[in-house]
């Protein structure tokens, strides 16, 4: 279970799941990118006085559940987060500067209820094992592809009909 969150006016209970991902999808948060990301992370949330609950950085995408408190909203932690993690990793990684922009603009956030953060948790938690599951690597565009994506989109050919 997670802490209240307490000020003079106000008892709050503010987390949020958030997901993000490089340009393109491409696998490049890896070795010491993703070591440097996380460091970064953990110092722009801590600076907005935030928590971390959970945090995982895939290939070619981030988890991000954290605790915020209501003054600050969600699309701010995006904002510093995304813009210092550009920022210094595209000055510290000459290999980033390939691509016209570290992230895409895009961006996913749900709030989430005390118990089934615990539930997104162990979800970002496993997100190795997940892919090992569904049996999904990287395509020949760095991409991480499902096996059922083709069905998927000849679906959506086939509704569009």
């Amino acid at each position: 279970m997670r802490k209240y969150k307490k000020n003079i006016k106000s008892v709050s209970l503010l987390n949020y799941h958030i997901i993000w991902c490089p340009k393109y999808r491409k696998n490049i948060l890896v070795d010491k990118i993703k070591t440097r990301l996380e460091t970064i992370i953990k110092e722009a949330i801590y600076e907005k006085r935030c928590e971390i609950i959970a945090l995982e950085i895939m290939p070619n995408h981030v988890h991000l559940c954290v605790s915020a408190p209501p003054k600050i909203a969600p699309h701010k932690i995006v904002k510093i987060v995304k813009g210092r993690s550009s920022n210094y990793l595209r000055k510290e990684f000459p290999q980033l500067l390939k691509m016209p922009t570290l992230w895409s603009r895009s961006y996913f956030v749900a709030t989430t209820g005390n118990v089934s953060t615990d539930i997104i948790m162990n979800y970002i938690n496993n997100q190795w094992t997940e892919l090992k599951k569904r049996g999904r690597k990287p395509n020949k565009n760095n991409n991480i592809e499902n096996k059922d994506d083709n069905l998927e989109k000849n679906l959506i050919k086939l509704k569009q009909k």
